[in-house]
């Protein structure tokens, strides 16, 4: 048998973690979709959020070209990096992100959550304050929360917060993203530590699903979806997104009004 380049033997972890996805989370992901389409249906937002490399699926979730009105990313500066060491680094981010009482009440208090809406929190390790708290408050507000992370993690990881509780504790609904728990899934030889991580891959494929799953739905409920399409499509231009800019922008200031009537 031919010996594998490094490169394909990490598409074929990635290729084995998306089949192990399809097979074995299609009843969460089905589950996790209905709720999202009533919630949008309904006039409510699917807020999605994350810290660290864990912000990518959220950025890439909305605004997104195949993505559509609805969808409400929660990002916050101080929760990602932009540098490894400089200012706004990853280091300073790690301390952040594990620090209890953060993530509410500098940042999720004063973002549009409200009762009956969704709530994603993506999290590898499901055990940081970041995204425990950030179930705890969705939990607390009255949204619906799904998690998306590593269930093998969840096993194994003790708990860090001081409630006692992981992500997978809290959450309403929840999607392994099938990674191991060290995320790297290229052995070395001679060596403990592997290299190239999954997760990020493995989280927005679940988000995808999602948004395919949840679009379905409302399409044939008879939902008019706004959806964004690439400029490159005959018949859409710049300005067609432009205008869903501003129909999100609009839904966020109603949404908030909303839940200071409540």
């Amino acid at each position: 048998m031919t010996e594998l380049f490094a490169f394909e033997t990490y598409l074929e972890k990635i290729n084995n973690i998306l089949n192990k996805i399809k097979n074995e989370q299609k009843e969460n992901i089905l589950k996790a979709s209905e709720v999202m389409a009533n919630c949008i249906e309904n006039g409510g937002i699917v807020h999605l959020f994350g810290s660290g490399h864990s912000v990518l699926p959220v950025l890439d979730a909305f605004p997104r070209y195949g993505s559509f009105l609805g969808f409400n990313p929660l990002t916050d500066p101080r929760l990602m990096w932009f540098s490894p060491t400089g200012p706004a680094s990853a280091p300073g981010l790690l301390l952040i992100e594990r620090k209890e009482g953060y993530v509410v009440d500098g940042f999720l208090r004063y973002q549009p959550i409200g009762k009956g809406d969704v709530l994603i929190v993506y999290s590898h390790g499901g055990i940081n304050a970041a995204p425990v708290e950030a179930a705890i408050y969705g939990k607390k507000i009255g949204a619906t929360v799904i998690a998306i992370l590593s269930m093998e993690n969840q096993t194994f990881a003790k708990p860090t917060h001081s409630t006692g509780k992981k992500l997978s504790d809290i959450a309403d609904i929840v999607i392994d993203n099938c990674v191991p728990p060290e995320d790297a899934v290229v052995p070395l030889e001679g060596r403990s530590e592997k290299i190239a991580a999954s997760s990020t891959i493995a989280a927005i494929a679940v988000t995808m699903c999602l948004v395919a799953e949840t679009g379905t739905i409302l399409n044939e409920k008879g939902k008019d979806l706004k959806i964004f399409v690439s400029p490159n499509v005959a018949g859409f231009g710049v300005n067609y997104n432009i205008k869903i800019f501003d129909e999100h922008q609009k839904m966020i200031c109603n949404h908030q009004k909303k839940i200071q009537k409540e």
